[in-house]
């Protein structure tokens, strides 16, 4: 009974509506496209903030934040509060109301965090954009999204060095005349063109609002809150739509079901707000009573703007860190340093850490697990979606799991694997599916500049191929022992022979090996087998590429595959192309390999990663 099982889930969270729902669900016209909490009115900004008011959490830090060149800065729930509420009501008086959308291109500072829930607040729509973003991607998204202001920064940093956002801003607003309002923080002293009437200082626009004026917009429940950007890597972004009694409760509940985050909980996801971890922070550690951490740097930087290879430890630690959030490929980079720097600072306050973003390899996930989990601390790895609002599978602290595996579903969510046949499927490759809708999933795809093109992406997208069931688009299995493994993207998936080979079965042989910093596996054309593995392999720090270990690779592949999906070649790579969040873009990869055109690479962290590939030998 999913309609039973997140009313309770609702009242376990202790959120309030101002106006009691009639109907927790209604699917009337199709799972595809259910209502929730119908006729139901509540602001989710009052959920993170105003129900705290005379409560122990209304006096905890909400916010501590970490500068990448050093000094924090904290926020109790009462002064997030009162900041949110200046931000709000400054923008009403700029003309800013419901419906409007406002797009955030800043980094991970307590001002991101501030503008959010103020947008949110008086009923506009929030859309949170990748701070790394080029000029092209933010204005391909502004116009899509059709936002009316924007906030941004002048500039970030980046390993000692301050780099200029406004400028990309300025550039993506040349083309749109319909942005009337841009309001800038000011982060790195940096000199920035402000252009008459439409641009404001963050210090002068927040003294325009009256906090005691900015009492939350009384939202439907299902009114837009958030339109959440995929990264576009294949074809053009697609705009999720998220609502206020959607994403944030369902970030809340993975939070508190499945991670165990309550009050007084410390929480650092490292993330962008463009990214869906971002939002899922922000909603997901307030509505839970906890504190959330910001740091806007590298995670490996010095505060001299040097390598630090002790970072994240020291923040972890400084801060109190409970649940630390972090990708596979952090660890790879890390784990070369050795133990000291973990050793050196003092973890004990961490219950857990969550992982997201890439595919564990065997050797990575124990050293994290016993060297920074002391061998009795869980790893929550966590794999969902944007247009999920979080997990589909997670790791808890009551059930047993394997080396980079996940023990099964987060719980409300109806998580199966299904053949070829559509039954579900065990020891076996199959599609990942949910059979019945949750609270957090997408209302669907913004239509942007053509109507009715969202409605038909977000149809082809998830519910084309099995009728009344969303396909997820990543392949998984089950093993004998119950354990369930996410096995990338189907659309990245390799058939050698009719054998269905996911990447990350062959990414996790290589990427054991302590001389393999990562790697990507790509399908390319065979004219015996239908397709044949290649493997792009980067190798770690200061290790040169040999023949004797290009050998040894093979040797792990056939024994850990078979010698029927034994790889055509084994290539070394000095970089692989990646979005700028760490996921690896496998389908430029085999573009660049095959010599073909790369299509869009708006979200590529790196363009010389492509002539990387070309190279690789």
């Amino acid at each position: 009974d999913v309609g039973r099982f997140w009313e309770a889930a609702l009242a376990d969270l202790e959120i309030e509506f101002s106006t009691p729902y009639t109907q927790i669900l209604d699917t009337s016209g199709g799972l595809e496209r259910p209502e929730w909490c119908v006729a139901g009115r509540m602001n989710v900004t009052h959920n993170c903030l105003d129900r705290y008011a005379g409560t122990p959490t209304w006096d905890q830090d909400a916010v501590r934040y970490e500068r990448e060149e050093g000094g924090t800065e904290a926020l109790t729930y009462a002064e997030l509060h009162a900041r949110v509420g200046a931000f709000a009501a400054a923008l009403r008086g700029r003309g800013i109301g419901p419906g409007d959308v406002v797009g955030v291109f800043m980094p991970m500072t307590p001002e991101i965090v501030v503008a959010m829930l103020g947008i949110v607040r008086i009923g506009a729509v929030a859309l949170p954009l990748f701070s790394g973003y080029g000029a092209e991607a933010v204005r391909q998204r502004m116009a899509d999204g059709g936002a009316v202001a924007l906030v941004t920064s002048d500039g970030l940093p980046r390993r000692g060095r301050a780099v200029a956002i406004k400028e990309t801003a300025d550039a993506a607003l040349a083309e749109l005349p319909e942005v009337r309002l841009v309001v800038v923080h000011e982060r790195m002293g940096l000199e920035a063109p402000m252009a008459a009437a439409r641009d404001v200082w963050w210090r002068d626009f927040v003294t325009e609002g009256e906090a005691d004026a900015t009492r939350p917009h009384d939202t439907s429940a299902e009114d837009r809150a958030m339109l959440l950007y995929t990264s576009g890597t294949t074809g053009a972004p697609k705009g999720a739509i998220h609502t206020h009694v959607g994403f944030p409760v369902k970030a809340a509940q993975d939070m508190r079901h499945a991670m165990d985050v309550r009050p007084g909980d410390v929480v650092w996801w490292m993330s962008d707000m463009g990214w869906m971890m971002g939002p899922w922070l922000v909603f997901g550690s307030l509505l839970c009573g906890a504190t959330m951490v910001l740091y806007d740097g590298a995670p490996d930087a010095a505060p001299d703007g040097g390598e630090d290879a002790g970072r994240t430890w020291q923040i972890a630690a400084d801060h109190g860190v409970t649940l630390l959030g972090l990708s596979p490929s952090l660890i790879r980079a890390l784990r070369p340093h050795g133990t000291d720097p973990v050793q050196a600072h003092d973890l004990s306050r961490l219950r857990a850490c969550g992982s997201t973003g890439s595919p564990w390899d065997p050797e990575s996930w124990r050293w994290l697990f016993e060297h920074v989990l002391e061998s009795r601390k869980p790893i929550l790895n966590y794999s969902g979606g944007t247009e999920i609002s979080g997990g589909i599978v997670c790791g808890t602290f009551v059930e047993p799991v394997k080396p980079c595996g996940f023990p099964g579903p987060v719980v409300g969510m109806d998580a199966e694997v299904l053949g070829d046949d559509g039954q579900p499927v065990r020891e076996a490759v199959g599609e990942l599916v949910l059979r019945q809708p949750w609270i957090g999933m997408t209302r669907g795809f913004h239509d942007g500049l053509v109507p009715g093109a969202g409605a038909r992406r977000y149809h082809d997208a998830y519910w084309a191929a099995r009728p009344g069931v969303w396909t997820h688009g990543d392949f998984a299995a089950v093993d004998a022992d119950g354990q369930w493994f996410i096995l990338g993207r189907s659309d990245d998936t390799i058939k050698v022979a009719g054998k269905r080979l996911g990447p990350a079965e062959v990414e996790g042989v290589l990427n054991a090996n302590a001389a393999v910093a990562e790697s990507a596996a790509i399908g390319v054309p065979d004219r015996v087998k239908g397709e044949a593995v290649v493997a792009l392999v980067v190798l770690a720090p200061h290790l040169t590429a040999t023949e004797t270990l290009r050998d040894h690779l093979r040797e792990a592949l056939v024994a850990g595959l078979g010698k029927a999906l034994a790889p055509r070649a084994i290539l070394f790579t000095a970089a692989l192309p990646k979005t700028r969040n760490g996921k690896i873009m496998r389908r430029v990869a085999r573009a660049a390999y095959l010599g073909e055109d790369v299509g869009n690479v708006v979200a590529l962290e790196s363009e010389a990663a492509i002539e990387a590939v070309r190279n690789a030998g």
